[in-house]
């Protein structure tokens, strides 16, 4: 005889992302916010986000994961201001070195 065994449902964490991408063709980068980083990669490099289409193709150059959205998006409000670019220059400053040939 045979038992159905009943799967709990697991609860997936939920992370909310903040991200820097790096244009592989200008001298720009991009801080931003995202519940889905994939997605939201793809996006940037398809063209569908205005503030950044003519800056594609991009390289994502880091991201860090919170469990809480007000945590995430204060980072990703820090991190636009002049005090956090320094940050992330201190940060990255091999990721941010730019030439066009990488």
């Amino acid at each position: 005889m045979y038992r159905k065994v009943r799967l709990h449902q697991q609860h997936l964490m939920t992370f909310y992302y903040v991200y820097v991408l790096r244009s592989k063709v200008k001298d720009f980068i991009y801080v931003g916010f995202t519940i889905n980083l994939k997605k939201r990669f793809q996006e940037h490099n398809n063209k569908q986000e205005l503030s950044t289409k003519h800056y594609t193709p991009f390289d994502l150059i880091f991201y860090e994961a919170y469990r809480s959205n007000e945590d995430a998006k204060r980072r990703e409000k820090y991190l636009k201001t002049t005090k956090g670019k320094t940050t992330l220059h201190t940060m990255l400053k091999d990721s941010l070195r730019f030439t066009k040939d990488t």
